[in-house]
C-alpha cells in the first residue's frame, strides 16, 4: 500500500489516539508493505467481560480503520482450565459486538509443533536449558528486583542433556513438575522477567483441541510473540501489564532469528501497549468472577449481574452501547478508573433512540373509575417511542378498573407532589385527567383502591383537550393487561473497588440488593406488537418512566420474564 493510499484511508475515520499515530509512522516509513493486522488473543478459560469489550474493539476497529485484518486467536496452552464451552461463547461476543475475524478462527496449539521445534533451536545455541527444580525452589532463587537471583545448579547442562531431556519430555516420561524448559538469559537483569524465564511445563491432561498428543505446553510469554510473529501480526496491541515482557518477547524472536536467519526475511511484529480498563462497582479478573459462578452467588457467567459481555447482553445491554461506552472511554497510556455511570449513560442513550415504550406497573394498586361505564373499553392511540416517528403508534385499553403505581399515590401529599392524592387531578398518559375522590384501606390501614372520576372532554388528541395538570401517570388496564415477572437488576457489588481491600474478601461487598424480583407486576396486553426484535433477537422496552427492560431468554409465551436493564436516570445512591 502507497503512502498515498494510506492516507486515503485514514482520512474517513478521525485519528483519535496515540495507537493510530504509532501505526501512521510505521506505515509511513514502508513498514509491514502498508499492511496492518492485528489479532485478538483471549485465552478460553472463561468468558470475556466488559474489559475484554475495550479490546475487542480497538484491535477490531484497527483492523477495519486501516482496512487490514484481525485475527481471532484463541491462546490455548492451559488444557486444565481450558474448555470449547468458552470458545464458542467467545466467538458469539465478537460476533455480537459486530466484528469479523479474518479468515477462520485461530489457535496457539496450531503452532505447537513450530513452536516445539524453535525451543529446539533455542537449546541448540545454549539459550536455553532444562531444569529440575521445584517452582518454589525456583521462585526462591529469583531474587528481588534490587538483588541478584541465583543460578540454577542445572543452568549449565550440556546441550546434548538439554536435548535430551526436552525430548523425553515431549514424549511424556515424566511427571507434573518434574522438569521445565527455562530460557538462560541473565539472572541479574533489573527486569525480573529476564531471570531464566520458564518457555515449558509439564502438564498430562486432555486438551480440548489436540487430545492426548502433547504432555509439554508452552509458557505465555514463550507462546505469546512467537505465534505474532508467526501468523504476520504486524502490530500486537498489549495492555500495559506486558510492558515489562515486551523485552522478552523480543530476546525470545531475536534467538530464533538468530537460529534460522531464514526467517529475518519477515516481517517483526510491533508491540504497542495501551492501559486496560478499570469499572468500578464490580471485578474484571477471570478467577473472581469464576468464585462467583462457582459459589452459586450469581446464576452463571451470563447473569445479568455480572459484567461478562454475556450477562450485558442478557440484561439489555446492545452492542452499539457497548461500543459507544469503548469510543467513550478511549484509550490511554496511563492506567484509570472508569465510573460505571457511563456505561449506563451509554446504553441508555442507544435505547431512547431505539426502544418502543410500553405500560408496565410494577407496584400495583387499583383505581375504579366510578363515572366510566362497567364493561365498556376504549382504545386509546399512543406513540411507540417519540424520537423516531418510523415506529408508529399502538392502541392501548382504557377501562373502569385500572393499575397505577403505589408510589404515585401520597394521602396528604406536599404541595411539590405532583401525583395523585385526594382531591387533586392528574391526567392518565394517552387517556383522560382523572380526580382521586376518596380511597378504600385494609384493616392495617394499606390503602387497597382508589376511586376517581374522569373528565370526559380531555382526552389525549382530543380538540380541546388541552387542559393542564402538573401530573402525568402511567396505568394499566386491570381486564386485559397480562401479569409479568420483573428482575431489577442493581450493580452487584456496594463497594467502588470491591477487589481492592487488603486482607478483605471482595465478597464481603456484595450488594444485597443486586436482585429484587417482582411477580405482581402488569403489563398492557399488546406489548410484542409495539416492536420488533432487535437485529441481536433480543426484544428490548422503555417501560414508562420505570427505564429500560428486556424479555429474558428464560421467558415463556404464558410467563413472560423481564429484565431491567438500567433504570431511567441514575439513581445510584440517590433517594429516587
Amino acid at each position: 500500500m502507497s503512502k498515498e493510499t494510506t492516507d486515503t484511508a485514514n482520512s474517513e475515520l478521525p485519528k483519535t489516539n496515540f495507537i493510530h499515530q504509532e501505526i501512521d509512522k510505521d506505515l509511513q516509513q514502508g513498514k509491514n508493505n502498508g499492511k496492518v493486522l492485528t489479532r485478538f488473543p483471549p485465552e478460553p478459560n472463561g468468558y470475556l467481560h466488559i474489559g475484554h469489550a475495550k479490546s475487542i474493539c480497538l484491535n477490531f476497529g484497527l483492523g477495519e480503520y486501516y482496512k487490514g485484518g484481525t485475527n481471532l486467536r484463541f491462546d490455548d496452552t492451559n488444557p486444565t482450565k481450558e474448555d470449547t464451552e468458552y470458545v464458542n461463547s467467545i466467538m458469539e461476543d465478537v460476533s455480537w459486538l459486530g466484528f469479523t475475524w479474518t479468515n477462520e478462527p485461530v489457535y496457539t496449539s496450531d503452532y505447537f509443533q513450530q513452536l516445539y521445534d524453535w525451543a529446539v533451536l533455542l537449546i541448540l545455541a545454549d539459550k536455553a536449558y532444562v531444569d529440575d527444580q521445584t517452582a518454589e525452589q525456583i521462585a526462591a532463587q529469583k531474587g528481588t528486583p534490587t538483588t541478584a537471583g541465583q543460578h540454577s545448579p542445572f543452568r549449565n547442562r550440556t546441550v546434548a542433556e538439554n536435548l535430551d531431556l526436552f525430548e523425553r519430555m515431549r514424549k511424556g516420561e515424566f511427571k507434573n513438575g518434574e522438569h521445565v524448559l527455562r530460557a538462560k538469559i541473565d539472572m541479574a537483569s533489573p527486569n525480573m522477567h529476564m531471570r531464566d524465564p520458564l518457555m515449558y511445563r509439564i502438564i498430562h491432561a486432555h486438551h480440548h483441541r489436540t487430545g492426548n498428543d502433547w504432555c509439554i505446553y508452552p509458557m505465555y510469554d514463550f507462546a505469546h510473540g512467537q505465534s505474532d510473529f508467526y501468523e504476520g501480526i504486524t502490530h500486537s496491541i498489549c495492555t500495559l501489564e506486558f510492558e515489562v515482557h515486551r523485552p522478552l518477547y523480543e530476546w525470545f524472536l531475536n534467538q530464533i532469528l538468530e537460529a534460522d536467519p531464514k526467517l529475518k526475511e519477515l516481517p517483526k511484529t510491533r508491540q504497542i501497549e495501551f492501559a486496560r480498563l478499570n469499572l468500578n462497582y464490580t471485578v474484571m479478573s477471570k478467577r473472581r468472577l469464576l468464585e462467583l459462578v462457582n459459589s452459586k452467588i450469581v446464576t452463571g457467567w451470563n447473569d445479568p449481574r455480572m459484567p461478562t459481555i454475556s450477562g450485558l447482553r442478557r440484561r439489555g445491554y446492545t452492542p452499539e452501547s457497548i461500543r459507544m461506552f469503548a469510543d467513550k472511554v478511549g484509550v490511554a497510556r496511563r492506567e484509570n478508573i472508569i465510573d460505571v455511570s457511563l456505561l449506563e449513560h451509554c446504553v441508555r442513550e442507544d435505547l431512547n433512540k431505539k426502544a418502543p415504550r410500553v405500560y408496565a406497573v410494577l407496584n400495583p394498586v387499583k383505581v375504579v373509575i366510578t363515572n366510566f361505564a362497567e364493561g365498556e373499553v376504549e382504545w386509546m392511540e399512543a406513540e411507540n417511542n417519540p424520537e423516531d416517528d418510523t415506529m408508529g403508534t399502538r392502541t392501548i385499553p382504557f377501562t373502569r378498573e385500572i393499575f397505577i403505581e403505589r408510589d404515585d399515590f401520597m394521602e396528604g401529599a406536599p404541595s411539590k407532589f405532583f401525583r395523585m392524592d385526594v382531591g387533586r387531578e392528574v391526567r392518565l398518559k394517552n387517556a383522560y385527567i382523572v380526580k382521586c375522590e376518596s380511597i378504600t384501606k385494609d384493616a392495617n390501614g394499606e390503602i387497597t383502591e382508589i376511586q376517581c372520576t374522569y373528565d370526559a372532554n380531555t382526552k389525549s388528541g382530543m380538540e380541546g383537550s388541552n387542559r393542564k395538570v402538573k401530573g402525568t401517570l402511567h396505568w394499566v388496564s386491570v381486564n386485559y393487561s397480562k401479569q409479568i415477572t420483573v428482575n431489577l437488576y442493581d450493580r452487584l457489588f456496594k463497594d467502588e473497588d470491591p477487589a481492592g481491600h487488603k486482607d478483605v474478601d471482595f465478597k464481603e461487598f456484595l450488594n444485597p440488593d443486586s436482585l429484587n424480583t417482582i411477580n405482581t407486576c402488569w403489563i398492557e396486553p399488546n406489548f410484542m406488537e409495539a416492536g420488533a426484535k432487535f437485529n441481536d433477537g433480543i426484544l428490548r422496552f422503555q417501560f414508562q418512566r420505570l427505564g429500560y427492560f428486556c424479555l429474558d431468554m428464560d421467558s415463556k409465551p404464558d410467563s413472560p420474564i423481564f429484565n431491567r436493564t438500567v433504570p431511567l436516570k441514575d439513581s445510584w445512591g440517590k433517594n429516587a
